[in-house]
């Protein structure tokens, strides 16, 4: 066999499977479906080659060539396709013109969806001080979603050999390693480690490759289109006169590219329709307030006896105390009083909140009381990943959505934040346009959506919004009481909120000014920014070097002196005049010649004259929210509505209450009945805001708040119910009564490792009569999730047996989500729509649920 050949069957080979990786779960289940179907492709790709060369053997070595040229362009470790190693992109796509816009937003994984960032750890033996250990990872289960999941270490055996094998797995409900019993059990092993020495063969194992996980939208045309490209350029960069023969042989290296493509393209589509489906609706529960309950009358108070009567009161009691709405002192039989005019509900006690988790069998009864299910309730909370969460809830709120406040990661990985908070920036375009496009569709046309974001991405971002919104405006917040350090370098006291909109919406309570939000140098960005008094400040690299600054006490910016750069300063002072900045004479000359001394990890600097500056100027909103910014929010979870650490905080990033609740007065006091939607929810702040604001006024907003990680369940639903039954906090202890109430809903979602972990494949025989091997479905045999059908043959009749996918399947907001209708009742054998559609529960039609189930 050639080398030229080898080589392109082991590179097609390792691209097409990607990085082979071990352990349970969905993903890795279908790669090894993938492993296997690869080895026929092979044998029919080889027997096609065969016979196409039969007339043209000396195309063979250039026939291979040029197939391995093109493919490992367009794969990378992880099996994604996309521009991973080609001038393209660099010459051809990254800019692209039209007569409508300069220059088009372009980045290189922008055709695709953006699934989660992993290590892709493999079993390993490692060597550390003379100890040998073997990490095993064949039952580590992958991340369900882009959550952020710490490691644990298990010790299994120890080998004959003195070999210490230990089981890799992730952490759950906060499970850590047990370093202690580790080191104890090798003693009695005589294998006497210290705690240093088992830390560094477990950082060791760690180091292993980080891997974004892609799904292209259409690989098929993709990479059709990008062959045509490269063959174009290869016809007229390199031929001279077009024999027939040669064009004979180049349409040999199109149809088999073609062949390649179009099977390799079927895996791509088939995670593809998995991801995209919509997903189960499991696990969900309500939390109501009690004053909810009795509104309803007569009716009411017998439910409300029945909780009180119920065997499982005694735990809802004991969160009660657990969140510190009530003490050791409080007694059940004060909840109900009763006079000469009959019973009420202690008005100290109305807002208590009841989670239907204790009261299972009660739930149907609960939800009997309210004659319009969904319009009643006064919110949605999801624990999913969100992009799955917005396709899965689209039909649904499809243009119902009047606001959305999003915090996502700031890409600045230093954070802690709950997602990986570090992607390459087209990573992080890619993972922000996959949710922003599905925002939109769910926005009514006169709806707004504001995103907070830093110094970090706000360009890119204001870039990606404008091709979402016909509105965009830069907000400047600022978030800090006192200048922070960022890196220990830089003081900065600003961040962006990005408002975005499809029609002109007046901003109310904002002041606006000409500023000059970045300005150019030899094609880097930059920007002034704040440096507290003493602080020597390392800038940005420069063409010709690099610049010290620092702030004097007279108020002055100096430049220090660097030889290199020396010839290029044009002065050596810059006065601040108050706290936006305000640029004196000397600094025009500085815009007008070009030379910038700042770098970029500031914020927008407010200057006089468009004209005098010599540059072009925009307007923007200078958000001062008094007594409101970072510290209020960390005030909030440490030392109001929770006692939390000050770690765990860190890691939450939480934005203060009172920064939401001012955006979303600042659109609309008129929009007192709208949905408000938060798809990165963190500490649930958005839901916080909602319910105070309706507090205030008399609103009947709704929120629907997306979070994936525990702190949906430890953080989120405990703010909710607190907030509800108190607004002032001390301590974790409410000083009154005087909350809201609430009727809300939350619940899981099937997440894409699910759905690929109970999808069930086949090694089927895919040379079977038909169309061909490239162009036919291939997965037509395999069962995917139809065991949840039962099929009665005597009876001519399919039941549906969902309890074989998961337990605790929610069918009635599974179909209001996929039929797109809102729920009017729940009943115990069926779900009635708002439009009057009945749907029988215990006796499902497959028919309504075969989008869930079934693809092709």
């Amino acid at each position: 066999m050639l080398n030229k050949e080898k080589l392109f069957y082991d590179t097609l080979r390792d691209l097409f499977i990607g990085v082979e990786v071990e352990g349970q779960g969905g993903y890795i289940k279908l790669m090894k479906i993938k492993k296997k179907y690869y080895e026929k492709l092979e044998e029919e790709l080889k027997e096609s080659i065969e016979q196409a060369l039969f007339k043209y053997p000396d195309f063979r070595e250039e026939l291979f060539d040029k197939l391995y040229s093109f493919f490992k362009r367009y794969f990378t470790e992880s099996g994604a396709i996309y521009f991973n190693s080609t001038p393209f992109h660099n010459n051809v796509y990254e800019k692209v013109y039209t007569d409508e816009k300069d220059v088009v937003l372009f980045w290189k994984t922008h055709m695709l969806y953006y699934v989660k960032t992993d290590r892709v750890f493999r079993s390993m033996n490692v060597e550390v001080d003379g100890y040998k250990f073997f990490f095993d990872v064949s039952e580590l289960q992958p991340k369900r979603n882009n959550e952020k999941r710490e490691l644990i270490y298990e010790l299994s055996e120890v080998k004959e050999d003195g070999t210490i094998h230990i089981k890799v797995k992730y952490s759950e409900r906060g499970k850590e390693t047990k370093t202690e019993e580790i080191l104890k059990e090798l003693k009695k092993n005589y294998k006497k480690l210290s705690e240093e020495v088992l830390e560094k063969a477990f950082r060791t194992f760690e180091k292993q490759s980080e891997v974004d996980y892609f799904i292209n939208k259409n690989a098929r045309e993709f990479l059709r289109e990008q062959f045509k490209l490269w063959l174009y350029q290869y016809y007229f960069d390199n031929e001279g006169e077009f024999t027939k023969e040669r064009v004979d042989q180049l349409n040999i290296l199109k149809n088999i590219a073609y062949k390649i493509i179009d099977f390799i393209s079927q895996f791509e589509d088939e995670i593809l329709k998995i991801w995209r489906k919509p997903k189960f609706v499991l696990n969900s529960n309500y939390v109501i307030t009690l004053d909810r309950i009795v509104d309803k009358g007569e009716k009411g108070y017998v439910i409300l006896e029945k909780i009180l009567n119920h065997p499982n009161f005694e735990k809802q009691l004991q969160e009660w105390k657990e969140l510190g709405i009530v003490d050791e002192s409080f007694r059940k039989e004060e909840i109900i009083k009763r006079d000469l005019t009959g019973r009420y509900l202690n008005p100290k006690f109305k807002f208590l909140p009841v989670d239907t988790k204790y009261f299972k069998d009660l739930e149907l009864d609960i939800l009997s009381l309210f004659e319009n299910l969904d319009n009643e309730l006064d919110g949605w909370l999801i624990k999913s990943e969100n992009w799955q969460a917005l396709n899965t809830i689209l039909p649904k709120f499809r243009g119902r959505i009047k606001t959305i406040y999003i915090d996502p990661p700031y890409n600045t990985g230093s954070d802690g934040f709950l997602y990986k908070d570090r992607y390459q920036h087209s990573t992080w375009l890619t993972m922000m346009e996959n949710r922003l496009s599905l925002a939109r569709e769910l926005m009514s046309e006169d709806g707004v959506i504001f995103v907070s974001i830093d110094d970090n991405e706000v360009d890119n971002l204001l870039k990606l919004l404008k091709e979402k919104f016909s509105l965009v405006i830069p907000l400047h917040w600022r978030r800090n009481k006192t200048p922070q350090l960022a890196s220990k370098t830089v003081a900065t006291r600003m961040e962006f909120v990005l408002y975005g909109a499809m029609q002109e919406i007046k901003l109310i309570r904002e002041r606006q000014s000409k500023v000059r939000p970045l300005f150019n140098f030899d094609g880097r960005e930059y920007r002034i920014f704040e440096i507290p008094e003493g602080i020597i400040v390392k800038c940005d690299k420069l063409s010709k070097g690099k610049i010290y600054a620092k702030r004097n006490k007279k108020n002055w910016i100096e430049i220090l002196d660097d030889p290199i750069i020396n010839q290029g300063v044009l002065m050596n002072k810059i006065r601040i005049k108050g706290p936006w900045r305000k640029i004196d004479e000397e600094l025009q000359k500085v815009f007008k010649n070009k030379l910038i001394f700042i770098n970029s990890s500031g914020f927008p600097t407010e200057i006089l004259d468009e004209e005098d500056a010599g540059v072009p100027v925009v307007k923007t909103n200078e958000l001062i929210i008094e007594g409101c910014y970072n510290e209020t929010a960390f005030e909030e979870l440490t030392q109001k509505i929770f006692t939390f650490s000050s770690e765990l905080v860190g890691r939450l990033r939480p934005k203060p209450t009172c920064l939401i609740t001012h955006l979303l007065n600042s659109v609309s006091t008129l929009r007192k009945n709208s949905i408000i939607l938060d798809f990165f929810a963190g500490s649930g702040t958005t839901a916080h805001a909602v319910m105070k604001l309706n507090k205030e006024d008399g609103g009947k907003r709704k929120f629907i708040l997306v979070e994936m990680a525990d702190y949906f369940d430890t953080v989120i639903i405990p703010r909710i119910k607190k907030v509800a039954y108190s607004f002032n906090w001390k301590d974790g202890k409410p000083q009154d009564n005087d909350g809201i109430g609430v009727f809300c809903k939350y619940y899981e979602l099937e997440q894409y490792e699910q759905a690929l972990a109970n999808t069930v494949y086949e090694d089927n025989d895919i040379f079977t009569a038909g169309k061909n091997l490239y162009e036919r479905y291939l997965f037509l045999k395999d069962e995917k999730m139809l065991r949840a059908l039962e099929i009665d043959c005597e009876n001519n009749k399919v039941r549906v047996n969902l309890s074989k996918l998961y337990p605790n399947i929610d069918i009635a907001e599974t179909l209001s989500n996929l039929k797109g209708k809102w729920i009017k009742r729940i009943e115990k054998d069926k779900v009635i729509f708002e439009d009057g559609e009945e749907i029988n529960i215990q006796d499902l039609d497959y028919k309504h649920i075969k989008p869930l189930i079934w693809w092709e």
